[in-house]
């Protein structure tokens, strides 16, 4: 646990102030919280070294960056009450809340303009993990007939897989570009069992309690947030049904995410056992379902869990 006096310290300058707030709500780089502080990088370098000693942050590493975010284990309450009443206090409060929904929002487009980019010939190129035994390791958990969302759906090869056997499917992509071509596949292959949806995995366009099976197919290494993708899928599956998550192995294949515009290089079988029952899922079982014979030997986690009834 952060000492108090440690931490009183820490969040006594207006500026670390308005840090914290900020990755109240988000992680955040250097190079954004200079865009939204309008600071320069060795003022805010300085003040999140400050922050990290008195145990109230810490990075991740991304790419080229890192990633900062909240850390308030064992301190949650004081730091709550404090940030609480910080924001009422602060006049930059508001205005550095609404540059951060820019930034992030930029970040977000960086991904989505890839896909759009690539819409069309993604499945005729090579991507990691995404293999037909992968696929058929977990068409063989499903009961027919089921309304499933695919979230993360891409042009919707998938989609239309699923759609042979489910009674619906709902395909969920943050690119318009890559559901149009989903769209154009299910008009030349006359499938009409399958709906394209835009939006976000993290606040998705689903009602609650209305599909039976969710699948993250090669998506949730996409997504800003991981945990917040998940909780939305429980969120959305009717009591009783499930979630199908296939996604990379943990692995250090850092050009990955210029490549491929992946936000995170993989997940161990812990981290999606994590993510899945921190949801509310219960009998979670994970298993490496593939592994590539050629470099960078990328390998195929699969997880699977249950909504209580």
């Amino acid at each position: 646990m952060p000492s108090i006096i440690k931490l009183l310290r820490a969040a006594a300058d207006p500026t670390r102030l308005r840090i914290l707030l900020l990755l109240q709500g988000d992680e955040l780089s250097v190079a954004e919280l200079q865009e939204i502080l309008v600071m320069g990088q060795s003022t805010i370098s300085t003040h999140l070294s400050q922050l990290k000693q008195a145990g109230l942050v810490e990075d991740r590493r991304t790419g080229k960056n890192n990633l900062y975010r909240l850390l308030t284990d064992g301190a949650e309450g004081v730091l709550t009450s404090l940030l609480t009443q910080a924001h009422q206090e602060t006049l930059e409060a508001v205005g550095d809340q609404a540059a951060m929904r820019r930034v992030v929002k930029k970040r977000q487009d960086k991904m989505r303009i890839f896909f759009d980019s690539v819409a069309g010939r993604l499945g005729k190129d090579y991507v990691p993990g995404k293999s037909w035994k992968a696929l058929a390791e977990a068409l063989i958990r499903l009961l027919p007939p089921l309304v499933i969302a695919d979230l993360g759906a891409g042009d919707g090869t998938f989609a239309l897989l699923l759609a042979q056997t489910a009674s619906k499917v709902i395909a969920v992509d943050a690119s318009a570009r890559m559901l149009d071509v989903g769209r154009e596949q299910t008009l030349r292959h006359g499938i009409k069992n399958v709906e394209f949806r835009l939006g976000d995995m993290e606040e998705l366009p689903i009602d609650d309690a209305s599909v039976d099976l969710v699948f993250f197919s090669q998506s949730l290494h996409h997504a800003l947030h991981p945990d917040r993708a998940v909780i939305e899928a429980a969120r959305i599956i009717r009591p009783g049904g499930r979630i199908v998550v296939l996604d990379l192995a943990k692995h250090r294949f850092e050009e990955a995410r210029e490549m491929y515009a992946d936000e995170w290089l993989g997940f161990s079988e812990a981290d999606l056992e994590g993510l899945l029952q921190s949801a509310g899922f219960i009998n979670v079982q994970t298993s490496v379902v593939h592994k590539e014979p050629e470099a960078p030997h990328f390998q195929t986690l699969l997880a699977v869990g249950q909504k209580r009834v």
